[in-house]
């Protein structure tokens, strides 16, 4: 058994895009494919995906995974479904909550949505 002390330095977590707390007790658990549409230098230069971040759903394998939203995509990612609710370690198989109904800060996402994207979760997300 290896006792050696261990250092693991976490980042603040910034949920100032949430608008308000509704919705936040029914974040759903999702898979996310690191494969689709995400870039390490860009989406998770220090090894984490940021809360907030604009998902998409699509199919590998038969299963229903997660991926970057982008709206020039044609498997499914073109179609914004909603928001990385936390901060998720972004290695091996990734596991995070999906925050698909609420009132989201547009302008303290981590990464841009387009007009398109917001449209496609219109009634489900309010953004302001």
């Amino acid at each position: 058994m290896d006792l050696t002390p261990r250092v693991e330095t976490f980042g603040q977590e910034d949920q100032t895009w949430l608008d308000t707390a509704h919705g936040t007790s029914s974040a759903r658990s999702i898979t996310i494919d690191l494969t689709k549409g995400f870039v390490q230098g860009t989406h998770y230069p220090n090894g984490y995906l940021p809360s907030g971040t604009c998902l998409a759903k699509t199919t590998v394998n038969g299963q229903t995974v997660f991926g970057l939203y982008d709206d020039t995509a044609t498997d499914g990612r073109q179609v914004f479904v909603g928001h990385l609710f936390t901060t998720v370690k972004a290695s091996g198989t990734v596991i995070g909550a999906l925050y698909d109904h609420g009132r989201v800060n547009r302008s303290r996402l981590p990464f841009a949505i387009d007009d398109a994207g917001v449209a496609d979760v219109a009634g489900r997300i309010q953004y302001v």
